[in-house]
């Protein structure tokens, strides 16, 4: 099988106050662009219901085309500039953004420093409770928007527009990893034109962006949506002309339309994952990401609350074999806290602990006085989780002498509903894919409340909050690295649940597509797809 793996360079989490731009993403010369044969593809993706970037949680590889970020990080983890020119800082906290002039959005409106100071108060707006608003809470005066008491402010005092193509961000504290945060997949910091704030219904109907493609059919639900090439885009020329995103409820369904040759590009789902190399070859892809499962344990349950009896469930689990029969061998066990791609993971931090030892977990679970009743997981049903937690349920019953079962809930809304609740009576679902390849990104979601993963791990100790605020701090790589590698340790002492696999998005593409490249979250690139000759 030739499968393509990709990892990133490991000195890219952390980048230097004053960066030089690099070709990845950036505003290369016409004789300098990526060529391809033109062409349209069409790709499947979930009915995304939010398109506005501020709001979408699940339409990345249309807002990615729609618009253009701040900055890149390709799949070597090397950072450039895209529609910035500049992102600098003295002290980590001030940042000072230039953009590059000349660009524009779709309706041929300027795009201005101005344009992202709009947009990002937007977000940010309490009132509007968008969903990525959390992305911007670092930005001074995000309080002032999202209060409880009062009237809430409409703009952060932390944004300053200095002329056309310069503002300012002042940030609540240093944080050398911001530049990371200003690149692809985090939309909340994507421009808006000024049209969109007279109406942001008709907005997401048919958005307006700054970036490569330009949207040419509104938005229906559960309708394919197309997107041409902007003949005025100042970044990376694009490779395809249109990309038409089909809407499928199914994921095998859309698996096997690629196989039909009626689609180009389809996600792999877990029921096909052992038996897509045999089916695809080499069309089969399989990206290394910037992304972690768990299994996450119910903390407020006193039957949790001995570290033995968390540690003896992750050692009772078999990650190998779960590896190997239900993801086909394309995940990797987790032995650390955060993804192996996010540069400066202490691989191996977890030790025993995220290792198979059934005799020693059970005599672990012995030692802690044993556990009263079931271990009930609960996960969402539909997504194609059932066999994972199926063999989890079945190890932990083998292993540990206990009773286990799994039980999905209906949907993902009954899901997230009951977890964010706490309404969960065992362990559960959990998972996060990082929006930038950075340790930070992981463990603010996981092990900082309110970080941007409710479903994620209920365990927030002060302690841990302040050294993950240290390890922001760090503008130099090596230094951040064994700062976060201390918010590990510290983390790992507590064990507050299991790491489960450092995992793979994995991708199956038409006999029509000759390349499909990625950035540094895993995603693919759409808008540099190479197809073959005569396709």
């Amino acid at each position: 099988m030739d499968t393509t793996r990709i990892r990133l360079a490991a000195g890219a989490a952390v980048l230097a106050l004053a960066l030089a731009a690099c070709s990845g993403g950036g505003d290369e010369s016409a004789d300098d662009t990526a060529t391809g044969s033109g062409g349209a593809i069409r790709v499947a993706v979930t009915d995304p219901v939010q398109l506005v970037p501020g709001r979408q949680t699940i339409a990345f590889d249309f807002a990615m085309a729609v618009w253009a970020p701040l900055t890149w990080i390709d799949d070597a983890g090397e950072m450039s500039y895209v529609a910035a020119e500049s992102v600098e800082s003295e002290d980590g906290v001030t940042w000072t953004i230039t953009l590059k002039d000349g660009w524009t959005f779709h309706d041929g409106t300027p795009v201005t420093a101005q344009s992202y100071v709009d947009a990002w108060n937007a977000v940010a707006y309490g009132p509007n409770a968008w969903e990525n608003s959390g992305q911007l809470a670092n930005v001074v005066g995000y309080a002032d928007l999202n209060t409880a008491e009062g009237e809430p402010a409409t703009e952060m005092s932390g944004l300053e527009v200095v002329d056309d193509t310069t503002f300012t961000v002042t940030l609540t504290g240093a944080d050398g990893q911001f530049p990371m945060q200003l690149s692809q997949a985090q939309t909340a910091f994507y421009p808006m034109p000024e049209s969109a704030f007279d109406d942001f219904e008709a907005y997401n109907t048919h958005p307006v962006g700054n970036g490569p493609f330009e949207v040419a059919t509104d938005y229906a639900e559960n309708e394919e949506m197309t997107v041409t090439a902007y003949a005025d885009y100042q970044g990376l020329e694009p490779t395809v002309d249109e990309i038409t995103f089909v809407p499928y409820t199914d994921t095998t369904t859309a698996y096997t339309d690629v196989q039909a040759g009626n689609l180009d590009i389809a996600g792999v789902p877990v029921a096909r994952q052992t038996q897509a190399a045999a089916d695809f070859g080499d069309r089969l892809y399989s990206f290394e990401a910037a992304g972690i499962s768990y299994l996450g344990l119910p903390l407020w349950d006193e039957r949790y609350s001995d570290v033995r009896v968390r540690q003896a469930i992750s050692m009772a689990i078999d990650r190998d074999t779960i590896n190997d029969v239900i993801y086909g061998g394309l995940f990797t066990p987790a032995t650390a806290l955060t993804p192996a791609v996010e540069a400066g993971t202490p691989e191996g931090i977890c030790g025993e602990y995220c290792e198979y030892d059934p005799d020693a977990a059970k005599a672990l679970l012995e030692e802690a006085g044993g556990f009263d009743g079931t271990i009930d997981i609960f996960f969402p049903g539909g997504s194609g989780l059932d066999e994972l937690y199926t063999a989890i349920a079945n190890q932990l019953r083998q292993n540990l002498g206990v009773d286990a079962v799994a039980t999905p809930s209906t949907d993902w809304a009954e899901f997230a509903g009951k977890r964010e609740a706490g309404d969960i009576a065992g362990p559960f679902f959990s998972r996060w894919g990082a929006l930038y390849p950075s340790q930070q990104n992981t463990l603010r979601a996981f092990y900082v409340e309110g970080g941007g993963c409710p479903n994620c791990i209920p365990y927030y100790e002060p302690e841990v909050t302040d050294l993950i605020a240290a390890a922001d701090a760090e503008v130099d790589a090596d230094a951040a690295a064994e700062a976060y590698a201390a918010v590990q340790e510290r983390i790992l002492e507590d064990f507050p649940a299991p790491p489960l696999f450092f995992e793979t998005y994995s991708y199956v593409v038409s006999e029509r597509v000759a390349e499909l490249p990625t950035s540094a979250v895993g995603n693919p690139t759409f808008t540099q797809v190479v197809l073959a000759e005569g396709a």
